[in-house]
């Protein structure tokens, strides 16, 4: 009989302790990129503005949403994006670009956005694209 008291205290605190985490618990940066609408504050490439008219990052300008379920609309694009790095990366993926786009996010707050990356050049001579986004809650 004494068995059974144990097993059942120790079932008892193997469910305590399973529940006790919150599966619906998400990181801070998870609830600051899903929390809100950003919108394009600065678009540079190599250090000059480039979401002009006929410019590279034309199509990133404007409003930019980052879905919990990992689906996300990113100004003119639409596609999937995830944390990599311990969450000092964000990856995305459209079909409208060639190639993933994984940044560095230099900073992410409730009201602010700031990501970096380098992306590759199209035309000769090859070379890699410096760019910056920065983004503001609306």
């Amino acid at each position: 009989m004494r068995n059974y008291g144990l097993l059942t205290v120790f079932l008892s605190v193997l469910i305590i302790i399973s529940c006790g985490k919150d599966e619906d618990e998400v990181s801070e940066r998870f609830r600051f990129l899903t929390g809100s609408v950003w919108v394009s504050d600065s678009l540079l490439v190599n250090g000059v503005d480039a979401s002009g008219p006929g410019q590279l990052l034309e199509d990133f300008k404007g409003d930019v949403k980052f879905n919990e379920d990992g689906t996300g609309s990113f100004a003119q694009y639409t596609g999937t994006w995830r944390f990599a790095q311990n969450e000092t990366q964000l990856v995305i993926t459209t079909e409208a670009l060639p190639v993933q786009l994984t940044t560095n996010i230099v900073e992410l707050t409730a009201g602010s956005l700031k990501i970096t990356t380098g992306y590759p050049n199209p035309v000769p001579p090859p070379d890699v694209f410096s760019i910056r986004m920065t983004f503001k809650a609306k």
